[in-house]
């Protein structure tokens, strides 16, 4: 078909009344190169239509498109005649016919429409589950807000503890406590002395026991005096 409509292009002349139908639902610069290439070969004429019907399958970044989808596309318009391939060019519905038939087209709506359904279904299983989030999300709020307490009251029985703690080890707690044990150790002297007084000890173990309490008298007050002496400074 394209080697007879070779021939007859370069046998018959290029009258002037051939042009596109002013018309056109191409956009005035598609329709213009088309007029201007009239007098071109019909591969050319193919090419142009392919490469308008190549607006909807995949584009290259530069507008073009792929060497093997471009190839499928002409092969399909090398056997259509040149009414029909003016047709493609001069009117939209035959143009938009031939654009879904193609295979790349199928294969891009076939997607498109399997992607709209899963859309839906997840959409409609969101929608489903719905009211248990809902009751997820108030069984959350009532065991935040119980727990919640609880957790506030253990937290200022712990906060006490602390400050029980920390007040015990505190420095001048510690420096009573010294004192403390120094009054006792007093205490145990005098008590020592009475019970040799009353002759309940004989002297040698009132002296041995004597001179340890006072021994560990004397050292806790060098701590005492020490600590206080820090704490003053």
């Amino acid at each position: 078909m394209f080697k007879s409509f070779w021939g007859s292009q370069e046998q018959q002349s290029q009258p002037p009344t051939q042009e596109l139908p002013s018309q056109s639902w191409y956009p005035p610069s598609v329709v213009g190169s088309s007029a201007a290439s009239r007098t071109s070969t019909p591969s050319s004429t193919s090419f142009n239509a392919a490469h308008r019907v190549s607006d909807g399958p995949h584009l290259s970044p530069r507008g073009q498109l792929p060497p093997a989808e471009a190839a499928g596309i002409i092969a399909v318009l090398k056997d259509k005649s040149v009414d029909e391939l003016r047709k493609l060019l001069t009117d939209k519905g035959a143009y938009d016919a031939f654009f879904h038939s193609l295979d790349q087209v199928k294969i891009q709506n076939n997607l498109r429409d399997e992607l709209r359904k899963e859309t839906v279904q997840l959409a409609r299983d969101n929608l489903e589950k719905e009211p248990r989030i809902l009751e997820l999300r108030n069984q959350g709020r009532i065991i935040r807000t119980t727990e919640l307490a609880a957790a506030q009251e253990k937290l200022i029985d712990l906060e006490k503890q602390k400050d029980e703690i920390l007040k015990s080890y505190s420095p001048s707690t510690l420096i009573q406590r010294v004192h403390d044990a120094m009054d006792k150790v007093e205490e145990e002297s005098e008590k020592l002395h009475s019970e040799l007084l009353a002759k309940e000890i004989d002297l040698a173990m009132f002296v041995q026991k004597y001179k340890k309490l006072r021994m560990t008298y004397h050292r806790r007050a060098l701590v005492h005096l020490a600590a206080k002496t820090s704490l003053s400074g």
